[in-house]
């Protein structure tokens, strides 16, 4: 249920569903094509699937966010699918990828590759409730009896709740650090702490209160600190 709800929220926001295929057999590739064009149809959504009949032609192509989903053959000549996933993943941890395979040998290793787990919320907007992921949520800030939440692509949702109860919904989600009365910013797109405001990746600032700017800062600062951490132990196996 998460992979298709990851699935959802990737078509709101991009035009077209871009699909990898990597096998090295040309049957499989053909048949795979085939099931996602019929998809892409069938849901009324375009839908492109890129073919690849190498682990090594697949890893020249790609990049971070290039792909919205990868189905990956893990028997294959040469580079097999999990040790092209693990490449895959040093520039990409969140892009959904399907293993195929009439095995479970490999199940262990597979596992490690797996995208984390991702949050959502659901926000009224535009009398309607969408989905968005945690991660895609740049700032919140609130306007009259409204909170404006801003996208990391740009788009604004107003949806009408208060501060707090925003900061509720995310679930004490580390990311979301207070910097003013009102407005809160996800502390993966800040970009600087500089004259009294917080400037975010996307060149929009926000006003930080004198008395809220150290923590503020430190409360960036241990967030990602504690993100490098995790990503540590995760590589021992911890």
């Amino acid at each position: 249920m998460l992979y298709l709800n990851w699935i959802f929220i990737r078509i709101e926001v991009k035009p077209i569903l871009k699909i990898a295929l990597v096998d090295d057999e040309q049957e499989y590739l053909d048949g795979m094509g085939k099931l996602c064009n019929s998809f892409g149809r069938s849901a009324g959504y375009p839908v492109e699937a890129v073919p690849f009949c190498s682990a090594g032609d697949f890893l020249e192509a790609f990049s971070g966010g290039s792909f919205d989903l990868v189905f990956m053959d893990i028997y294959m000549e040469g580079m097999d699918g999990v040790a092209a996933a693990l490449e895959m993943r040093k520039s990409d941890s969140g892009c959904l990828l399907v293993f195929l395979t009439s095995s479970t040998d490999f199940m262990p290793d597979a596992v490690k590759v797996l995208p984390q787990e991702q949050k959502y919320i659901e926000l009224a907007a535009d009398r309607k409730t969408v989905r968005v992921f945690l991660s895609d949520i740049a700032s919140a800030a609130t306007d009259a009896h409204y909170i404006m939440v801003t996208l990391a692509d740009g788009r604004g949702l107003r949806c009408r709740m208060t501060m707090p109860e925003f900061m509720e919904k995310t679930g004490g989600d580390a990311r979301f650090i207070p910097i003013n009365k009102g407005i809160a910013v996800n502390a993966e797109f800040i970009l600087e702490f500089k004259n009294g405001c917080c400037v975010m990746e996307s060149g929009a600032r926000f006003p930080v209160r004198v008395r809220d700017s150290a923590r503020a800062e430190q409360m960036a600062s241990d967030y990602h600190f504690e993100k490098i951490r995790s990503r540590q132990r995760h590589r021992r196996g911890e």
